[in-house]
């Protein structure tokens, strides 16, 4: 069987950066990438916000060059996934995709958080070019233009708020006839005059062509279908942390996120420690995982000294 002093399990902005940190600091971690190698970012095309590339850099070659830098300083990087794990004493012990079972004596969670999409084909048909589930991450690619943002609560009101900023319309796609979001939110959205909100509507189809989305056909709940013109269509309702596999020993949220102890990458658990959307609800941006992933690495290499 095999043993390792750190196991990193997720290969994001965080996974990478703290590879990238363990290697540095001679602890020859083993991570594994898991289902979708290079996280939510390589969904992505242009990434305008991450320090460093003043000329914006592709979402996948961003991931590749923090990928390829972890492996020039020694990471061990592994197609696999971590299909179940016991975290009940030390070494912790993991298995890959069912059959290799690999010891821990440190393990950092970073598996991200899945952002949660209608479910219609040309949701996924669009993804990248028009539809997204990050307003702050990409608005500015649709600025001056007309977009879409469903939901009804408080992240849809921010996104909305936001996007009203930089775009000349915002329309709110909403199932209900009332919001779900805090009053302080909804107060927001009615102060903004180019904010438009769709009640008792929902999403039939997203629209658009080779160059991404055009428009989206909705439908009321009397049963009336219309169209709107739109560049961009915003998903935010909601994220799901992918946290599942842990549960049985780490602590977390109602909705599902691991917690951390203050402001470091500790769980409850003594030498498991998580990075990323995986215990972040609130900022999930590529900067802030990555800058999670230093703190896991540097609380690893703590614990181990």
């Amino acid at each position: 069987m095999e043993n390792t002093k750190c196991l990193i399990i997720g290969g994001g902005p965080a996974g990478y950066t703290a590879a990238i940190y363990t290697s540095r600091s001679n602890l020859s971690p083993v991570l594994y990438e898991g289902i979708q190698p290079g996280g939510q970012l390589t969904t992505t095309t242009d990434v305008e916000n991450y320090p460093g590339f003043e000329n914006g850099i592709a979402g996948p070659q961003l991931m590749e060059s923090m990928k390829a830098q972890a492996k020039r300083l020694g990471a061990d990087i592994r197609n696999g996934m971590v299909t179940s794990i016991d975290l009940s004493s030390r070494p912790f012990k993991a298995v890959i995709d069912g059959e290799k079972e690999i010891l821990a004596e440190t393990v950092v969670i970073s598996t991200g958080a899945t952002a949660k999409y209608l479910g219609l084909p040309s949701e996924e048909k669009f993804r990248g070019m028009g539809v997204s589930a990050c307003a702050t991450c990409d608005g500015f690619f649709y600025r001056g233009k007309d977009v879409a943002v469903v939901g009804g609560g408080d992240t849809a009101c921010e996104e909305a708020t936001y996007l009203a900023g930089i775009c000349r319309k915002v329309y709110m796609i909403v199932r209900r006839d009332v919001f779900r979001a805090s009053a302080a939110m909804q107060e927001k959205v009615r102060n903004t005059g180019n904010i438009e909100v769709l009640w008792n509507t929902s999403t039939q189809e997203i629209l658009g062509d080779m160059s991404g989305v055009t428009g989206a056909r909705l439908q009321r709940k009397d049963g009336e279908v219309f169209e709107i013109s739109v560049d961009g269509f915003f998903l935010a309702i909601g994220h799901h942390p992918n946290s599942e596999l842990f549960k049985p020993w780490v602590d977390t949220d109602p909705e599902g996120y691991i917690l951390t102890d203050g402001k470091t990458s500790r769980t409850n658990v003594p030498g498991v420690f998580a990075a990323g959307d995986v215990q972040d609800p609130m900022y999930r941006q590529a900067i802030a995982a990555a800058g999670s992933g230093c703190r896991a690495a540097m609380d690893v290499e703590k614990f181990l000294r």
